[in-house]
């Protein structure tokens, strides 16, 4: 990959590793214990544990004391562990989301507007979702050879003009070819 497109990731990279701190430290522990968890070994683990805990429940004549343990323990793991779990998926989710957005700033013809779309409100999404819908509609109309009642164009006037007047979709009818 040329320098040139690489410069941004290595900048913040730069950036992170000059300033260090508890966020680098806790993102790299947060990713190395969620590998951990997800291992199938670990599983294996508390399946064990299960099995000795209940196995041992005779030997405690099943008192309040033995369950309180595996309560006490399962409780504390599971406290822990859904706050770096939640850590990796948040940063994972930004680097999936950053990479999409990067693809469709790249792309000619992608609609600019839909970067950072995961920020609107549900109403809009909702909205959008619909917008979607309908170029959906209007694709299949026309694959299938049937005229298409949906004119799927762009909204907004700045994206025509920063995109180069990109549609959406094709307009519902076929151009007109020139009279010979």
């Amino acid at each position: 990959m040329p320098d040139q497109h690489r410069k941004p990731y290595l900048e913040a990279h730069q950036q992170v590793r000059k300033s260090g701190g508890i966020n680098l430290w806790f993102s790299r522990f947060a990713s190395s214990t969620a590998q951990v968890v997800g291992h199938p070994f670990m599983f294996l683990a508390a399946v064990i544990v299960l099995v000795l805990w209940a196995a041992s429940g005779p030997v405690f004549h099943f008192s309040d004391t033995w369950q309180l343990i595996i309560n006490t323990g399962t409780t504390i793991i599971t406290f822990l562990v859904v706050f770096l779990i939640q850590n990796t998926q948040n940063r994972d989710a930004k680097a999936l989301h950053l990479k999409l957005d990067e693809l469709i700033r790249s792309h000619n013809p992608a609609s600019d507007d839909l970067i950072d779309i995961q920020k609107l409100s549900d109403e809009e999404l909702d909205q959008l979702e619909k917008r979607y819908e309908k170029i959906r509609k209007a694709c299949e109309a026309r694959r299938a050879g049937k005229p298409s009642q949906i004119v799927a164009k762009h909204d907004s006037a700045k994206h025509d003009a920063t995109n180069g007047a990109k549609r959406d979709a094709p307009a519902a009818s076929p151009p007109k070819k020139p009279a010979a």
